[in-house]
């Protein structure tokens, strides 16, 4: 009887073993918490999930004014004099920078704008715009049809249809967190981090023209589309709020792809 219950107990250690195993494979990259923090305090404001205006970036961990200016194929003293900063001026993470030149008709250059160094009395107008999705915020990666809409429980993105070797495109401002073939369900896979709160996903690629940790631009090219296992040209789109699957068609413009 003895030898009996320490057979049946090694089996479950090893069921038990291989759950965990078989569990951690179903880990999907933007799982892990350093794809939502930059290990930063708690801000006592919720600016970082406001969407940033066109013409500015939100700066990210790493961030230099040389880096955002090569990024927006700008000069570093450019950023510097946009945005009212010296040449040699550290970025902090969070801040938002003016990254276009700013309109001939006025001179006036918006300060900076840090996360969590708001003045109390009267914050900035962008602080009571809603977080939630609104459309035109991002940029459609690929011009195509539909292919397969978002279902929640059941699909976590849409897929683009296109021809093979189409650009595949940067659909906000951010930083390269994942370039790689490691998903097979994904292909060659781009994940592109925008703020603490935001990413996008581009699977199926056919090439990945970026690498992990490169500051890309809102339509720079980031791969080219490939075919599915079906021989069907076309991207797997997602965007991802919070670590949850949102539907990209709510953040991109209605005009459509």
């Amino acid at each position: 009887m003895t030898r009996q219950w320490q057979l049946t107990g090694t089996r479950l250690l090893m069921a038990t073993a291989l759950g965990l195993l078989v569990g951690g494979c179903t880990s999907m990259p933007w799982d892990s918490t350093p794809f939502y923090s930059n290990n930063t305090p708690a801000r006592p404001t919720t600016l970082s999930t406001v969407p940033v205006p066109a013409g500015y970036y939100r700066a990210n961990q790493g961030d230099t004014l040389g880096s955002i200016a090569s990024a927006y194929g700008h000069r570093p003293q450019d950023i510097s004099t946009w945005n009212g900063l010296a040449a040699n001026a550290a970025v902090t993470p969070g801040q938002v920078l003016r990254v276009s030149p700013p309109m001939a008709s006025g001179s006036v250059v918006t300060p900076p704008v840090a996360v969590g160094t708001m003045p109390g009395p009267n914050p900035p107008q962008a602080s009571t715009q809603p977080a939630g999705p609104q459309p035109g915020v991002l940029a459609w990666p690929l011009r195509g049809p539909i292919l397969k809409n978002f279902a929640p429980g059941r699909s976590n993105g849409i897929v683009i249809g296109g021809r093979p070797g189409d650009p595949v495109k940067a659909a906000a401002t951010g930083r390269v967190v994942y370039a790689g073939t490691g998903i097979e369900a994904y292909g060659p896979l781009i994940i592109i981090k925008h703020d603490d709160s935001l990413i996008t996903a581009y699977g199926q690629n056919s090439t990945l023209l970026v690498k992990e940790g490169d500051a890309v631009a809102q339509g720079q090219t980031i791969g080219e589309v490939g075919v599915d296992s079906r021989g069907v040209a076309s991207i797997q789109f997602e965007v991802r709020q919070n670590g949850q699957p949102v539907d990209p068609l709510a953040w991109l413009p209605k005009s459509g792809g």
